[in-house]
């Protein structure tokens, strides 16, 4: 029993030492991640346009 106590009591103490983020920095990493996934996104789509349109021409 006594070893749970200990455990409780440590877990208690590095809870104390989170340092959780506030709304504008969750807001900014949001933010950053939306805008580099809509980048990625738009790129490999204009990738596959050309690779669909240069295959189509090669098959015609």
């Amino acid at each position: 029993m006594n070893k749970l106590k200990t455990y409780y009591k440590s877990a208690k103490e590095e809870l104390l030492k989170v340092i959780f983020p506030i709304k504008e920095q969750i807001r900014s990493a949001y933010l950053s991640v939306f805008v580099v996934v809509t980048v990625i996104s738009l790129f490999l789509a204009l990738i596959d346009a050309i690779m669909s349109l240069s295959l189509s021409a090669v098959m015609n």
